[in-house]
């Protein structure tokens, strides 16, 4: 039987989680979590506070949170690149920006066809090298989450920069309020999440699921993958068999990649995002309104380059 923590609602469900684990609160103290990255070289976990303009780490050897960068331009989704970088989404600067190695920032996107973006929100880089990211407007629509502002784009799209060239290019432009983003194990499709509900009654709280050109710069035959019960689908992560652990307003939701629900992760706070980590990538680290959670589960965090979804 398993443990209070989880809900079944395929039997497969079963074999991805323990029977005795339970839910673990590690801290709280934000007012909006998000972005968890597991710095594997580091064992540590950054995420963001982002109201509070603040990235948190969690020290995953002494089990203690401390404030890690603040200011930080109200950051909210990162991910670690392949060279082991954290690239960041940083809605006060209404950029994409890239710590190195020796600790300079390089800033990757600032603006697509001479105008501002909006508030860079999730990002992903794929095998290539390319690096993949989400416009919505959230950190321009207050004064709560960035700084108030006018979007001068007119639209909310996700974005492509070019490896090479470090060129520009919108690869989607007709969601509402792109959100999370995660690459297939093959990298042949992308997964990109729909807020609109946030800022609609009827908007949408969806998944889409849409296949990369071989050339890898555009997307097509984009269709709706799974649709959220509960809140809205924000962050997710893929596990190493394909199956998608996302975010959602009573806690974490896994689906099997034919888009069944399988079972949830129940938390007490909405939950924003999610990254697995630990030495073996089989703990699930949450992101939850003011507090950071931790589950442990039987199967491991995808290990392909393109792992980070938001």
């Amino acid at each position: 039987m398993l443990s209070e923590s989880f809900e079944v609602i395929d039997p497969r469900f079963t074999s991805l989680v323990f029977e005795n684990v339970h839910v673990e609160k590690l801290w709280t103290g934000a007012r909006w979590t998000e972005g968890p990255a597991y710095v594997a070289a580091a064992k540590h976990l950054l995420f963001s506070d982002i109201p509070n303009d603040r990235v948190m780490r969690y020290d995953e050897v002494s089990g203690t949170v401390s404030v890690f960068e603040t200011p930080c331009g109200f950051q909210n989704g990162r991910t670690v690149d392949p060279q082991g970088r954290v690239v960041a989404c940083e809605h006060g600067g209404r950029r994409v920006s890239r710590r190195e190695h020796d600790g300079t920032v390089t800033v990757l996107a600032s603006s697509y066809n001479g105008k501002k973006l909006n508030s860079p929100n999730d990002v992903v880089v794929r095998s290539d090298g390319s690096i993949w990211f989400t416009d919505p407007t959230y950190g321009i629509d207050s004064d709560y989450e960035g700084h108030m502002a006018t979007s001068e784009i007119g639209g909310s799209n996700v974005y492509r920069i070019d490896p090479e060239s470090r060129e520009i290019a919108a690869v989607a432009t007709d969601f509402a309020k792109p959100n999370g983003l995660a690459f297939s194990l093959d990298e042949k499709q992308l997964y990109i999440s729909d807020t609109g509900l946030s800022h609609d009654p009827d908007g949408p709280h969806h998944i889409r699921v849409f296949y990369i050109a071989a050339s890898g710069r555009e997307l097509s035959n984009g269709r709706v993958f799974a649709t959220c019960d509960a809140g809205v689908f924000d962050g997710f992560r893929l596990d190493c068999l394909g199956n998608i652990w996302a975010s959602a307003g009573d806690g974490v939701h896994c689906f099997a990649p034919d888009g069944t629900l399988l079972g949830k992760i129940k938390i007490p706070e909405a939950v924003a995002n999610v990254d697995f980590g630990g030495i073996n990538r089989n703990r699930i680290f949450i992101t939850a309104t003011q507090s950071l959670y931790s589950v442990y589960v039987r199967v491991n965090g995808a290990r392909n380059l393109a792992r980070h979804v938001g």
